[in-house]
């Protein structure tokens, strides 16, 4: 789960993978932007067959929390 998060993360903010850990977040991120944090949620949304609720939209700001959030989904089914 961990890689393809990150390639989401890379894929969408135009960053190499390797340049993504898990504290990348738009305070570190140069050109995370409203626009990108949606289509990052979006991009997620697809590549895991999920539906992010608004306020883990909200709080999907960085990798790790991606992780945390799409574990609980996952795990839910």
């Amino acid at each position: 789960m961990r890689e393809q998060i990150y390639r989401v993360f890379s894929q969408v903010l135009g960053l190499d993978p390797a340049a993504i850990s898990s504290t990348t977040g738009p305070e570190n991120t140069s050109g995370w932007d409203s626009l990108k944090h949606l289509n990052l949620v979006a991009a997620l949304e697809e590549e895991f067959e999920v539906e992010f609720t608004d306020t883990e939209v909200v709080d999907c700001v960085s990798p790790a929390m991606a992780m945390e959030i799409l574990q609980q989904k996952i795990g839910s089914r």
